[in-house]
């Protein structure tokens, strides 16, 4: 009896079908044990070859940890893919699982980043690993499919790839092939020779007379279903394997041989598991009302088997097209209460965009809808497109008898930057409401459709200069209360965008207009969606006074903002509060301040439920770090900009400024330019005039150095003006030191473009923040990790500790250490390392190869 090895799975189940014989075909197992010596290894053959048991019955006996993902059309869908991706990794690490869904599918080249130390960091060194794509054909296009490219691509010590495919993969291995570390297994290989269909045969406990062996191999050309159907028909005691009648549709061959061998009830439930893609043993059970059929579904062979890899059962991909077809012969109810069942099943377990899916299937919106409202508000694209898409197929009837449909389709479309076609569907729905008689319903649109429009409005603002949005939130509030509804989860998080100051135009008087409305449409904001924009408007403020220069008011508001959102969980108006705080701390000089306040950035780094946070957290110190020229602590997806397909509307790109930034650090003007010049169109950040006007400054500055004189007095020129009606002076102020030369230039015209005492000023005044910063840039910018750096046993198990996530206490605890101990130990793996926190320490020890898992 062959055994399924325990390494495969965490599990203490005794697996069903574990004890099915299989054949040993030890020439294919050769060829297997060779190609693994390779990183990459493809096995592409058509339907039926064999693909998944060969490489299946190979890995069973060797000893290596496994993670098999069996992918679907479905895993197309980025979120969807990634909560398959990580339940496959928990087989064997839930610890890593855990790590890889705290940080997101890496839609970014900084979730990439991240996504690829994990395995440095919790992978033994001692223990070989091999991850199994299945069905690779399915994915087709998007995020998924770059992001199998680019994991497929990247070194992973101790970590070996297999592709299996009905088709060559859609993915560039040029570099794997260039370098002799692609081995690839084709439909040549697999083809069963005729002495191995013989033992195939033998062990099913049939034996054929020469003449009928050869025919038959002649006929099935060593094709695995073809010779295993032969031999279900021989197995019923047939004088031969039916030659003629085995050359009839395939599909004749699965009735004869497999359907009508099983019992009716059988038949229908395994019409009814053809259904669903993925068949975990407790919804399979679920589906048939029947654990005693498990019994017989055990029966019917490799057609359907259990795959410990999955803890599910796999329908053999001919047998499902074959139980397609047959579909037809389920009612409507039948169907809607497979779909409903499965659903559940994937919402408890939460598999979110699977639930979706079945629950559109069943035509159950209502559960649906909750599911999706449990989702952030600001989404990746593809998946606001995968969802728009399903409210854009739901029926009519839908959004007459149930509010939220229509609310979630308005927000849907704001989500992807249709504003126009949110706001008119918006204002539809309130006249249309308005009119009925009062009730729970009537609110509940009015509510949701209110909000949804003073959202619009406000994104609406700097491009229209209304700023009409807090009747609208205030509108929401009545209905809110009239609703009796309660909104809780993520989507109370607030987007923040580029700018808290949502201004597009210079003119004085602008600022102050959208201050006043910020701050009216806060209250109601809050009241009604649970804490949301808690501390946006101060957060305003504190923009407005630090490109003021008015430093204490700026630290009064940001002190109000970093209060209101860290109460009510608003996070990221909290991380780009703690960006003002970083600036300020540099135009004061405040060097002790710089490290509590990445401390708090640190923070959030543990904070699961906040879902952009190390994006975010990339922005804020990509910030810091190339403002004082130390690029090479800049992530690199903020440095090389976005894939196609990962913009997101609402965020705006307010990385974009750090790429600016980092290029003019670097001394890449021309590169800073065209990032400059596609920003005015291509990104939010061009349609504020917060974001106007620092752009037009480090225009300034790229062409001052380009060597284009004329044009960058002319951008200095254009930047003034933007600043001047509301004496917006810190950005030059920030930039002073780039910017003397070409204020110098200017000053010696005898009629300078800008008003010589204003230049001035800004001489003086960037002179003095130079001198402020000087230390803290010198500091930050200079201390660089030893060359070789030795770590103590206390001092690396700390480290480990903290790449792992834990608390002071918990490393404290796990290593029988006193909290000060621990303390002070970290505060000297800084030192060594050169680190100002505990990312930036993981990130450092792990490029220096010193951190590793013992």
């Amino acid at each position: 009896m062959n055994e399924v090895p325990k390494e495969w799975f965490f599990s203490n189940e005794v697996l069903p079908g574990a004890d099915k014989p299989f054949l040993s075909r030890p020439r294919l197992q050769r060829i297997l044990d060779q190609a693994l010596q390779s990183p990459l290894v493809t096995v592409v053959a058509g339907a039926g070859y064999g693909k998944t048991l060969s490489v299946y019955e190979y890995l069973r006996n060797a000893p290596y940890k496994i993670v098999w993902l069996h992918l679907s059309e479905r895993d197309n869908n980025s979120w969807r893919f990634w909560e398959n991706y990580v339940r496959a990794v928990a087989f064997f690490s839930p610890e890593i699982a855990v790590r890889l869904a705290a940080n997101g599918f890496p839609e970014t080249k900084e979730q990439f980043d991240r996504f690829a130390l994990i395995p440095y960091q919790d992978l033994n060194p001692d223990i070989k690993f091999v991850f199994v794509f299945d069905d690779f054909h399915l994915i087709q296009r998007g995020p998924v499919l770059r992001f199998l490219e680019q994991a497929l691509n990247t070194a992973f010590r101790n970590v070996n790839f297999i592709v299996i495919s009905r088709k060559e993969p859609a993915i560039n291995t040029i570099n794997f092939l260039s370098k002799g570390l692609l081995t690839k297994i084709t439909e040549k290989e697999l083809r069963f020779t005729q002495e191995e269909m013989l033992d195939y045969f033998r062990l099913e406990g049939i034996t054929l007379p020469e003449e009928v062996a050869r025919d038959l191999y002649r006929d099935t050309e060593g094709w695995a279903f073809a010779i295993h159907l032969a031999g279900l028909a021989l197995k019923k005691g047939a004088d031969d394997y039916g030659r003629s009648s085995f050359k009839l549709d395939i599909f004749n061959r699965i009735e004869q041989e497999i359907f009508s061998a099983v019992s009716p009830d059988m038949q229908k439930h395994l019409i009814k598991f053809s259904l669903v893609e993925h068949l975990p043993l407790k919804l399979l059970i679920s589906l048939s009302g029947d654990r005693s059929l498990i019994d017989e579904l055990e029966r019917i062979g490799s057609f359907i088997r259990y795959d410990p890899y999955l803890a599910a059962y796999r329908i053999h991909p001919l047998f499902l097209e074959y139980l397609n077809s047959k579909q037809e012969r389920l009612t409507e109810q039948e169907k809607h209460n497979v779909y409903v069942r499965a659903g559940q099943w994937c919402e408890d377990n939460g598999q979110k965009m699977d639930a979706i899916a079945y629950y559109e299937k069943a035509g159950a919106y209502d559960k649906l809808m909750e599911v999706v409202y449990t989702l952030p508000q600001a989404l990746p694209e593809p998946t606001s497109r995968f969802l728009l898409s399903i409210m854009e197929r739901a029926p009519e009837e839908l959004y007459r008898k149930s509010p939220r449909a229509s609310i979630l389709h308005t927000r849907l479309l704001f989500s992807l930057g249709r504003l126009e076609e949110a706001e008119a569907e918006a204002q539809r729905l309130i006249a249309e409401y308005e009119a009925l008689p009062p009730s729970v319903h009537k609110s509940w649109v009015l509510y949701g459709s209110y909000n949804n429009l003073g959202f619009v409005r406000r994104l609406q603002s700097p491009s229209t200069g209304n700023y009409d949005f807090p009747r609208f939130f205030e509108n929401a509030y009545h209905h809110y209360r009239l609703s009796g509804v309660e909104i809780r989860g993520v989507i109370t998080a607030a987007a923040v965008g580029s700018y808290a100051c949502r201004v597009g135009a210079a003119e004085s008087g602008e600022i102050e207009k959208y201050l006043r409305a910020a701050a009216a449409a806060e209250g109601p904001v809050v009241a009604s969606m649970n804490g949301c924009t808690s501390g946006l408007s101060d957060l305003a403020r504190t923009e407005v006074a630090y490109f003021k220069g008015n430093l204490d008011e700026a630290i009064q508001c940001a002190y109000r903002a970093l209060y209101q959102s860290q109460k009510r969980n608003q996070y990221e108006i909290e991380s780009r509060t703690l960006l003002y705080f970083l600036r300020l701390s540099l135009a004061r000089g405040k060097l002790a301040k710089i490290g509590e306040f990445f401390h708090l950035l640190e923070a959030q780094l543990q904070v699961p439920e906040y879902t952009n946070r190390f994006l975010h957290y990339d922005v804020v110190s990509g910030w810091f770090y190339a403002h004082i020229g130390k690029t090479g602590k800049i992530a690199s997806w903020i440095l090389e900009g976005p894939a196609e397909g990962e913009e997101n509307f609402l965020a705006e790109s307010p990385e974009v400024l750090v790429r600016i930034k980092g290029h003019i650090a670097e001394k890449q003007y021309a590169a800073a330019l065209a990032v400059l010049e596609e920003a005015q169109t291509s990104y939010g950040l061009g349609a504020f005039l917060l974001g106007k006007l620092e752009m037009k400054v480090l225009e300034a500055v790229c062409l001052h150095y380009d060597e284009k004189p004329e044009a960058a007095l002319a951008a200095l020129e254009a930047a003034y003006g933007l600043a001047m009606p509301n004496a917006l002076d810190m950005p030059f102020i920030e930039q002073g030191n780039d910017l003397r030369p070409l204020i110098l230039a200017a000053l010696k015209d005898e009629n300078p473009r800008v008003p010589r005492p204003w230049l001035e000023t800004i001489l003086k005044s960037a002179s003095a923040y130079a001198k402020k910063s000087f230390a803290i840039i010198q500091k930050y910018r200079e201390h660089e990790p030893a060359p070789h750096i030795f770590l103590s046993s206390r001092e690396r198990k700390v480290l480990i500790g903290l790449s792992q996530g834990f608390t002071r206490e918990e490393i404290a605890e796990d290593g029988a250490l006193s909290l000060n101990t621990v303390k002070t130990t970290i505060s000297t793996l800084y030192d060594k390392l050169g680190a100002v926190n505990r990312a930036d320490a993981i990130r450092i020890a792990t490029a220096q190869g010193i951190l590793k898992v013992e």
